[in-house]
């Protein structure tokens, strides 16, 4: 059994991330509370759980405790050479470095990850899927080579609705099948570590309204990443480029076909045991063929502003011991791509440049 606590504050000079971040002394609506199980009844059988409550600004009621994720792991093949195993029930996502882990502290370089990538404001898409999932590791001369491959319905939560302006309207968003697949090759026990993921995920609106009918959504991303690992640093890079469709309305302002692109490149220096800092450019385009926004705004669905978002973020983390650390970083942001909408519910009031301070304590057992 394990479980793990995180509290920040959050405090912007203009925008909202996390709750009213810009007024008064800051938010500390951004809580992170879980706990999780494992017990293996078989020596080629797993079972495990966490139930996760994760407050991130709004009104709460995304922190009523929810399933993370609950799985029957079964292996196949587990020797020294290689492992095929099988995962059924509600299984993390392999997308990029840090999706499967992501609300763990811990597990982060950062308090927060970077948001070109993997999307706070619409992070129930990604983050993980109802069906099976399966996964190879093979152990080759120069590393390790493991694949996963998941297939079943995605997640679409509130957010992903608000995302595509339809938390008016009367009906229901309902997943569909949908498929997940990464191949990771770790070189020289991790020193250079590469991969590939790709997904497609699926949703429907179902209308209960008979001057709207129903539409269909997909989402498909690519991202390579890598990672070069020495004694006291890091260099991570990723690359994504994201399709997003939502087509079958009517009414033509809802429906769109966008392909967006994300990058950041990170550098993470280890010192005195115990400490690391981080420096990392994160920059995020909705869409390569109108990367300022100027096109968006003239059709006048929004300012331009919003359609991008370029973030330098400096990072410190203190590991007191083994079961709390302490961490704080600064953002400066041009852009208001990832703003949640949640809070900033008018984009028109959004400004264009803005900081960001964050300040994290995280406990484990």
């Amino acid at each position: 059994m394990h479980g793990f606590l995180s509290q920040a504050l959050v405090i912007t000079d203009d925008n909202n991330f996390f709750g009213p971040s810009s007024e008064g002394n800051g938010s500390l609506k951004y809580t992170e509370i879980g706990a999780n199980a494992s017990i293996r009844p078989h020596e080629n059988v797993l079972l495990a759980a966490q139930i996760l409550s994760r407050r991130a600004g709004g009104d709460g009621e995304d922190a009523a405790p929810s399933l993370d994720y609950g799985l029957i792991d079964y292996q196949m093949i587990s020797n020294q050479q290689r492992t095929l195993g099988i995962q059924v029930g509600r299984f993390k996502n392999p997308f990029g470095f840090y999706n499967q882990t992501r609300d763990v502290a811990f597990t982060r370089p950062s308090i927060l990850l970077p948001q070109s990538i993997y999307f706070d404001r619409t992070r129930s898409l990604g983050l993980s899927g109802d069906g099976l999932s399966l996964y190879y590791e093979e152990m080759v001369p120069s590393g390790t080579l493991r694949t996963q491959i998941g297939i079943g319905q995605a997640q679409a939560g509130d957010d992903l609705r608000r995302t595509m302006r339809l938390e008016d309207a009367p009906g229901d968003l309902e997943p569909r099948d949908s498929a997940i697949a990464q191949i990771k090759y770790e070189h020289d026990g991790g020193r250079i570590v590469a991969a590939l993921s790709a997904a497609t995920a699926k949703a429907k609106f179902e209308s209960h309204a008979p001057t709207l009918n129903d539409g269909d959504f997909e989402f498909v991303p690519w991202v390579l990443s890598l990672q070069y690992n020495a004694e006291h640093w890091s260099l991570t890079g990723e690359y994504a480029i994201r399709s997003s469709r939502l087509e079958g309305f009517d009414n033509p302002f809802l429906n769109f076909d966008v392909t967006g692109e994300s990058w950041y490149i990170q550098y993470a220096r280890r010192f005195n045991d115990n400490w690391q800092w981080l420096v990392r450019y994160d920059s995020l385009t909705s869409n390569r063929d109108d990367r300022s926004g100027a096109a968006y705004e003239a059709s006048g669905a929004g300012p331009a502003h919003s359609q991008f978002a370029d973030d330098i973020t400096l990072g410190l983390q203190w590991s007191v011991n083994p079961r709390l650390m302490l961490a704080a970083e600064y953002h400066h942001v041009d852009g208001t791509g990832w703003l949640p909408i949640q809070d900033n519910p008018d984009p028109s009031e959004t400004e264009r440049r803005w900081n960001m301070l964050l300040f994290q304590l995280s406990l484990r057992f």
